[in-house]
């Protein structure tokens, strides 16, 4: 439906009046002319507006002839219209806003709510908006009116559930510019919701690439594709007669779309599927009786502490969790708990050790002093300590030991919680297992004794700080083969220290994560026999500890002070058992490094404590097992051979036949490359050059 010839020359009139009557200071609406697609369209009224009146006329054009504009009576509702108008912000006096609004809805044009987008709009008419000194025609303002009925805004989503394609055949998305349910996306020519009326207007500007449907290019392979291209006699040889496309499984793979609002809340394991009664194997969770998983805080990748993780069998972890006191809550009571052992119907129901924590500070920091003692103390756990015995692949025994700690009900604080999970054979003593048979395993403890005899100490320690992190209150934690790792404390210092005494004090503490005399070579040397397999620490020794140099004789500095340890431990590969590369220490050093303290002082220096860091580092270094070829003169002086260092590397052009190709046996790769080298002669045997030169 068009607009009759008439209202081009009305529209062509209001527009002359709209330009020249603001030069006058007459009446005018601005705009003048207005398209309105939405419900509801606005225009300004500026000029002289006292005693202004404004009335809304629908036009209807009979024999192409719009009919003369009356003014003076007022006319505020015409049919399915209404007129409001209110002063403006700015100069109210001058200037008024008028609105035409839609009363009726859309969706009574179309017949239901899924009707495909309509060629023809659903409203077409016009209207005249007339301002006017009594009977005085002052300003007129046209609106032509062309809404469509089915638009994106107001439509109703629809909650049928969507099928989804497999995605190993065809791709999820094949439109991806699609973006509007019930309506033609604009420059969207794949949208099946587009007539050929409406794709025809855009054509020329559709989408390119994947975003626009093509999501499945042709490449240069394909045996269609280059049928209508120059290609060589031997293109149909090695040509691909193949339908295919990059982009299947690329997108979310799945059944069935929901059309329910996405939740945001975190849920794991919706579908438990319990397989412990035929035995557990590694990585599987622990279950208990009532089918859900047997769950202890752990720290996720991204640092978060996860109170509902699940304990995977033969899986170790040592653990902190930092949580606010008030926010604290008691976990469901693990006396009661009765977990699977991995056989049918058997039950182990945990043994649990409380004991009471001696130096809260440990755990507790940012405290607040009570001025009352309030309700009843509370108990709160600061550690829980996890050992399982396993056999084969059930589990035999669980006990637990739990550090708790009594506060005020009222208690307010940050409070650092531990957890720790070790698996341990069941015929194993003190605790102590192998961390590897008979390599090194990743992530085991180093293994250690002491010749000494004066202690009981199975590996090497660094400190594990918490609460406020001083050395003395800090825990000691195993090192971990494989695992390069930084740890420190701070020691508190006053201004007045003697350095002689500061010296000892930091080569005591240090000393004390390497309190053994042997480190073992693999993972199952034996405790009792001193030459299977155990290395002595090569000790650099600490600085002196005797007399302050004659210059540090200064209050608050102290020169040549011990304040890092660094553990070097050299391995390499020695073998292979099963297809698995085993790996044994060769070497482990221990050295000091001093550095020069000196108090810090405020404005002034106080006699109060200051804190001096101390640290210890932990690095394994891989020796080779066989030392790399030297470079020839040829290789230093024509680095352009060098794969490293340049984009072509030419001693790999026959990389499936060069000792870098790991992927299949040499003996495959030799007869497929065979294989491939008869198919080339074939190739030229059959070319067009061949049969000239065997005809001539």
């Amino acid at each position: 439906m068009r607009l009759s010839p008439p209202v081009p020359l009305l529209l062509g009139l209001l527009l002359l009046q709209g330009v020249l009557r603001p030069l006058r200071g007459d009446l005018v609406f601005i705009p003048s002319v207005i398209r309105m697609s939405g419900p509801v369209v606005s225009a300004s009224l500026v000029g002289g507006t006292e005693d202004v009146t404004v009335s809304l006329t629908q036009l209807r054009d009979e024999m192409g002839l719009l009919p003369v504009p009356t003014c003076g009576e007022l006319n505020n509702e015409t049919g399915d219209w209404s007129l409001t108008v209110t002063p403006t912000v700015v100069r109210p006096e001058n200037s008024l806003e008028v609105t035409v609004r839609l009363k009726r809805d859309l969706q009574s044009c179309s017949s239901n709510g899924t009707d495909p987008f309509l060629e023809a709009p659903c409203i077409v008419q016009a209207l005249l908006v007339s301002a006017f000194h009594n009977t005085s025609c002052s300003a007129h303002l046209l609106i032509h009116v062309e809404i469509y009925a089915n638009s994106s805004l107001g439509q109703n989503a629809s909650e049928n559930v969507t099928v989804v394609p497999n995605q190993v055949y065809q791709p999820l998305g094949p439109c991806p510019c699609n973006l509007t349910a019930g309506a033609c996306d604009i420059r969207c020519c794949c949208d099946q919701e587009c007539s050929s009326d409406l794709t025809a207007l855009f054509r020329e500007s559709c989408f390119p690439g994947v975003f626009g449907g093509d999501v499945n290019p042709p490449f240069d392979q394909l045996c269609s594709i280059q049928m209508s291209r120059g290609v060589p006699d031997w293109f149909p040889f090695l040509c691909v007669q193949l339908a295919n496309s990059p982009f299947l499984g690329y997108f979310y793979h799945g059944s069935i779309s929901s059309g329910l609002q996405v939740s945001f809340d975190m849920y794991l394991h919706t579908d438990l599927k319990d397989f412990s009664d035929f035995g557990y194997k590694q990585g599987d969770p622990v279950m208990t009786v009532d089918k859900a998983y047997f769950t202890i805080p752990q720290v996720s990748l991204a640092g978060q502490c996860l109170y509902n993780a699940p304990v995977a069998f033969l899986q170790n972890f040592d653990v902190q969790c930092v949580t606010s006191l008030e926010e604290y809550l008691e976990r469901d009571g693990i006396t009661s708990a009765k977990i699977k052992n991995g056989a049918m119907g058997g039950i182990v129901t945990p043994k649990v050790i409380y004991e009471e924590a001696t130096d809260l500070d440990r755990f507790i920091t940012n405290t607040e002093t009570l001025l009352s003692t309030g309700p009843a103390p509370r108990n709160v756990n600061v550690e829980e300590h996890y050992i399982f015995r396993w056999n084969n692949n059930t589990i035999s025994e669980i006990n637990v030991r739990i550090i708790r700690a009594e506060i005020n009900a009222q208690q307010k604080g940050i409070m650092t919680q531990r957890f720790t999970v070790k698996f341990l054979s069941y015929n194993s003593g003190n605790e102590q297992e192998w961390s590897g048979n008979p390599g090194y395993q990743l992530g085991k403890p180093v293994r250690a004794l002491s010749t000494n005899g004066t202690n009981n100490v199975t590996t090497l320690h660094l400190w594990y700080p918490a609460g406020r992190s001083l050395c003395s209150t800090a825990t000691l934690k195993p090192i971990l083969f494989g695992e390069n790792v930084l740890s420190g404390c701070l020691l508190e210092v006053g201004i007045n220290e003697n350095c002689t005494k500061l010296r000892e004090n930091a080569v005591e503490l240090l000393d004390s994560l390497v309190q053994v005399t042997h480190v073992a070579m693999r993972g199952n040397s034996d405790y009792n026999d001193l030459s299977d397999g155990w290395l002595e620490i090569i000790r650099v020794d600490a600085l002196g500890a005797g007399a302050d140099p004659p210059d540090s004789n200064v209050s608050g500095i102290c020169l040549d002070v011990p304040a890092q340890l660094n553990i070097r431990i050299l391995f390499s590969d020695a073998g292979a058992v099963e297809g698995m590369t085993q790996q044994e220490i060769l070497g482990v050093e221990t050295r000091f490094s001093s550095v020069t303290w000196q108090f810090q002082c405020g404005l002034t220096c106080e006699d109060k404590a200051d804190l001096f860091p101390i640290g210890a580092s932990v690095q394994f270094i891989k020796i080779p097992a066989q030392l790399p070829h030297p470079l020839t003169r040829f290789q230093i002086n024509f680095t352009e051979y060098d794969c490293n260092r340049n984009e072509v590397c030419w001693p790999q052009l026959l990389y499936p036949l060069t000792q870098y190709y790991r992927g299949e046996p040499y003996s495959q790769c030799v007869a497929k490359s065979l294989l491939l080298v008869s198919f080339i002669i074939l190739a030229v045997f059959l070319s067009n050059p061949w049969i000239r030169i065997h005809k001539a």
